[in-house]
């Protein structure tokens, strides 16, 4: 009777340690899928925001006499840069873009370039709502794979600490990566 109880007990405790584990596992995999689908949305987004610049060249060629008109957006094209180095990289062509719907009045009376412009911002929009919906996913994983008890299916598992959007890691000794 005794060996039977002890038994009993000892396949009690190694249920509960499996249904742990596959909880702690499926929270990480939540987690995963989450970070992944809004790694596709800021991808989506960014390529809409490429496209819009891209197209807006011609607009502006054909309104203004500039002739070297937003060309970095054809070398991005060629180039293998994460989504963190494509947004900056858009975000310096949005900036030289509004420089020069500053400079060129006529172009605001152009629909399309407006209509252009208009997508643009809300796009921006979408991004920082993007990032920030990322981050807290990043922020959520990050705190679980470091706390104990989850910490112990995140070494089975080989989990890594991820980073976050912009692609600081705040555990080195960098500040580099702190630019704007």
């Amino acid at each position: 009777m005794f060996i039977f109880t002890i038994t009993l007990i000892t396949l009690i405790i190694g249920c509960l340690v499996i249904l742990w584990g596959t909880s702690c596992y499926n929270k990480f995999q939540e987690l995963i899928i989450r970070s992944n689908a809004a790694e596709e949305n800021i991808d989506t987004t960014l390529r809409k925001r490429y496209d819009l610049l891209n197209k807006s060249i011609g607009i502006i060629k054909e309104n203004t006499k500039e002739t070297d008109v937003l060309e970095n957006i054809a070398n991005l094209r060629s180039k293998k840069l994460s989504n963190f180095e494509l947004d900056r990289k858009l975000y310096e062509c949005i900036n030289e873009f509004n420089v020069i719907k500053e400079r060129h009045s006529n172009l605001k009376e152009n629909e399309e370039f407006m209509k252009i412009d208009l997508e643009i911002r809300e796009s921006e929009v979408e991004m920082s709502a993007l990032r920030k919906y990322y981050n807290d996913i990043i922020t959520d994983y990050n705190k679980y794979a470091h706390s104990f008890p989850s910490v112990l299916v995140a070494l089975i598992f080989r989990y890594k600490k991820k980073t976050y959007y912009d692609g600081k890691n705040m555990d080195d000794e960098i500040i580099n990566d702190f630019r704007l």
